[in-house]
């Protein structure tokens, strides 16, 4: 069943996109050339508790970190590690939060544990794809094109339009652009629980899948390779790389289904 928020509650999902959006900005800020995904994971947390908030990844299917740090060809998910990152690299950075936070008896999982959290806390999550350093054409090609295909999927983000015509919208200018859209990794409501229904494809036909009504959350994320879409798991069994090893960029918005469209709630 799709979820249809209150008014309060998405005022709440509002505030904590709005901190999220400046807490991955700072993250993004930091990227350079010799610093590793371990540091930005540590200036993310940091941030994070900062803020009265908790780290959704944290401890989510055994996740061990806040944020996933995804280089080169390593779609989502991968664990922040020692690594330095190097000239010329891309790295995908996709941070969710649940806001606000309450600390019931210690507990620092981002769950819908306690009664004050079943009544205040929601989740957010987005993602950035950014350069380190001077990067080539090519990557420059596919993150501004992976941008691009965000926006135009949100364009068919309105009362009365269909899951299927945001993968479709994707689909169409991915694939225009000379790359292609993953398959099975997908976007998702969101709202209590960090992954809610639908499931939303960055593939599909018009008019199909559920239909868009206002009120209903997504975290939209288009997935983009310059090569093949087929995946494997990285050897920490946690993320995903292109089997063709070509590169691949992310990105990631909240928005709410409102009256005359949508709104972007990982916004600063």
């Amino acid at each position: 069943m799709i979820s249809i928020k209150t008014k309060e509650e998405i005022e709440i999902m509002r505030e904590g996109g709005k901190i999220l959006a400046t807490i991955l900005n700072e993250v993004a800020k930091a990227v350079r050339p010799g610093i590793t995904t371990k540091e930005l994971n540590e200036l993310a947390e940091e941030l994070i508790f900062s803020y009265s908030a908790k780290p959704a990844f944290l401890g989510y299917g055994g996740f061990p970190a806040s944020l996933c740090a995804s280089v080169n060809d390593v779609v989502v998910h991968a664990i922040p590690s020692g690594d330095k990152l190097k000239e010329g690299d891309i790295v995908g950075l996709d941070l969710g939060i649940f806001y606000p936070f309450h600390n019931c008896a210690g507990c620092f999982m981002a769950t819908n544990c306690g009664p004050e959290k079943k009544t205040e806390g929601f989740f957010t999550d987005m993602a950035r794809t950014v350069p380190v350093g001077k990067i080539s054409h090519e990557a420059q090609n596919l993150i501004a094109a992976t941008e691009e295909s965000l926006k135009i999927g949100l364009e068919q983000v309105k009362p009365g339009n269909y899951i299927g015509d945001i993968g479709f919208a994707i689909q169409e200018y991915v694939e225009s652009q000379g790359f292609s859209v993953i398959r099975n990794l997908v976007g998702h409501g969101i709202g209590r629980e960090l992954h809610e229904q639908p499931n939303i494809p960055n593939f599909g036909k018009k008019n199909e899948g559920p239909e868009i009504k206002v009120g209903m959350c997504f975290a939209i994320e288009p997935m983009v390779a310059v090569g093949g879409y087929e995946l494997v798991k990285t050897e920490d069994d946690h993320g995903f790389r292109t089997k063709d090893k070509s590169l691949t960029a992310h990105f990631e918005n909240t928005v709410v289904v409102t009256d005359k469209g949508y709104e972007i709630l990982t916004k600063i």
